[in-house]
């Protein structure tokens, strides 16, 4: 494996092309491998204890689009001119607890831990979750979920940005109202997977109308 040679500029640009984009040129689509790269960005993200707590719904079947505008207030454009459109879902703590299914998985199938170090390993994840950061409530448990999903939204925007694909993060929907409706349409079981957000990629109508602005440095970040 080699590691590439990717200018600093080129990153920094990448980053000023990103933005938001509210509408997307519904003539331009995403190739396979276009969508094939995005998702395997997300797939390379790093997760906590590296447990992978996500799972991600591309959606381009036209009436569960237009099922999902009721119950998404910040998506209706968005779904109807985006390539694709992906909803990032995170485990709940059936799926993510200690000893669950999932985790053991991740330990012995993915990580292919030798068993004396895998008892090692679940030791300091039960420690995590029990007293490091005290996961002792459902909410709890998939808000530190989310986290982990959040780092793959990241990482999928930002590299997309880097090969000139546009893309808008959305979390403008009613949380109640769209589970519900992920179970009924979507086949998701809910009692293992909840709605972090929702994200589009294609190409941009048109050119954001203003320029990107942010704080300076010296304004969010202290050294010590």
């Amino acid at each position: 494996m080699s590691t590439t040679s990717i200018s600093k500029k080129n990153v920094l640009d990448a980053f000023q092309f990103r933005h938001a984009t509210k509408e997307f040129d519904a003539t331009k689509k995403l190739s396979d491998e276009d969508i094939n790269y995005i998702l395997q960005l997300a797939n390379l993200s790093p997760s906590s204890f590296g447990m992978e707590p996500w799972h991600f719904v591309v959606v381009q079947d036209k009436d569960l689009r237009e099922s999902l505008k009721p119950v998404a207030w910040g998506a209706p454009v968005k779904l109807d001119t985006a390539s694709h459109f992906i909803l990032g879902l995170s485990m709940k703590k059936p799926m993510i607890k200690v000893g669950s299914d999932h985790v053991m998985h991740i330990m012995k199938d993915i990580k292919q831990l030798p068993p004396d170090i895998l008892e090692m390993y679940a030791g300091f994840y039960k420690q995590f979750h029990e007293s490091d950061f005290d996961l002792d409530t459902d909410k709890k448990v998939f808000d530190w979920a989310s986290k982990q999903t959040y780092i793959a939204l990241g990482n999928m925007m930002t590299g997309a940005a880097m090969v000139g694909i546009d893309s808008c993060p959305i979390e403008g929907f009613h949380i109640e109202k769209t589970e519900a409706l992920l179970k009924e349409k979507f086949d998701i079981d809910t009692d293992k997977f909840g709605l972090s957000y929702m994200v589009a990629f294609g190409h941009r109508k048109a050119d954001p109308p203003h320029p990107k602005v942010r704080r300076s440095l010296d304004q969010i970040v202290t050294w010590k």
